[in-house]
């Protein structure tokens, strides 16, 4: 199969720092070489995962995140640079769906990496007469587009480079965007409540998230809870690694937390809130603990080190490697295709 990829202009692939998708992407570019497929991937310029670039794109535009206008432009360069000549293209972005100069009769993919608010759902909803959507969790699509998404195909990544940590540094960890929705508050007033230090590594590049950061985060740090800045590569399996646990208090509908499974490949358990994906991910007292009050999430994390690395390890190796996300995506792909080659 020759497959093109097309990943968002705002991140490299793969990620230096901060960046779930360009993850996903750079794997299943990875995965899908391995598996024998030609693999075509429209990306930042300065991208350095190992298959052949399409002509015509941009270094990272980091600044311009969320720009429709920079994104759709990306998405038009990316059609402009195929020859012709692919079976499948499999967009990861949000303005994908909106363009309308596809080449007839090619089969287009559109994973869905958001939560699905009224607008997301309208814009994927009409997408989806003539794109096909993959949905990351059943959460995800529990109230909204059942009915038009093809499959569910949680995440996976690379777990071979990932070494499994001995959690012996004695403090919780909490990853993710410097943002209300991911519950790095809540993160502190547990790792308080339970008399664990915490080290925090966010994303906060964006000027609201500046702005969360000096105007509520900064005023709660003391010497038991630091803040890291943006994390990335060996640096962040380290700190997950000798952590006794990923604190998670999700505060959003988030459709698949790419961080819990990072954790899990280093052993490390996750304590999260039951919201969004974390009830799919998460098995409750084996893997981690689930609660909503931040008094239960507080006695669970003292109890977190307790549970056994090698079976977090095993379970993320079982459930969310990269070979069962390329499995599932390309059995989706050859159906697809043959689908649209009878027609």
């Amino acid at each position: 199969m020759r497959i093109v990829l097309i990943a968002g202009p705002w991140y490299p692939i793969p990620p230096t720092g901060y960046g779930g998708i360009e993850l996903v992407v750079d794997a299943l570019a990875r995965g899908f070489s391995r598996a024998g497929h030609e693999v075509l991937l429209a990306c930042a310029a300065d991208s350095t995962c190992p298959v052949p670039q399409l002509p015509g794109m941009r270094p990272s535009e980091p600044d311009f995140v969320g720009f429709t206008s920079s994104e759709l432009s990306h998405v038009v360069n990316a059609y402009a640079g195929m020859d012709g000549m692919v079976d499948l293209v499999h967009d990861h972005t949000l303005a994908g769906p909106l363009y309308r100069g596809r080449p007839e009769g090619l089969p287009v993919v559109t994973t869905l990496h958001s939560d699905l608010n009224p607008s997301f759902t309208a814009v994927y909803g009409a997408a989806a007469r003539d794109t096909t959507l993959i949905a990351i969790s059943r959460s995800q699509v529990s109230s909204a587009l059942a009915d038009r998404v093809a499959a569910i195909i949680p995440h996976g990544m690379e777990l071979s480079a990932v070494p499994v940590g001995q959690g012996q540094g004695g403090y919780a960890c909490f990853l993710g965007r410097m943002c209300p929705d991911k519950g790095v508050v809540e993160a502190i007033e547990v790792a308080r409540l339970a008399g664990i230090p915490l080290r925090i590594a966010a994303k906060m590049r964006e000027p609201a998230e500046v702005q969360y950061f000096h105007d509520v985060v900064e005023p709660m740090l003391r010497p038991d809870v630091e803040f890291l800045g943006e994390v990335g590569g060996a640096d962040k399996y380290k700190l997950l690694g000798e952590a006794v646990a990923l604190l998670n208090p999700i505060q959003w509908m988030e459709p698949f937390g790419l961080v819990m499974i990072e954790a899990m490949a280093t052993g490390t358990p996750v304590v999260a809130t039951p919201i969004g994906s974390a009830p799919e991910v998460i098995d409750d007292g084996v893997t981690g603990y689930l609660a909503s009050a931040p008094e239960e999430l507080a006695r669970l994390l003292l109890r977190a080190p307790d549970l056994d690395r090698a079976t977090v390890r095993a379970q993320a190796e079982d459930r969310f490697s990269t070979e069962r996300m390329v499995e599932d995506h390309l059995a989706l792909y050859t159906r697809l295709i043959g689908v649209t080659s009878a027609r």
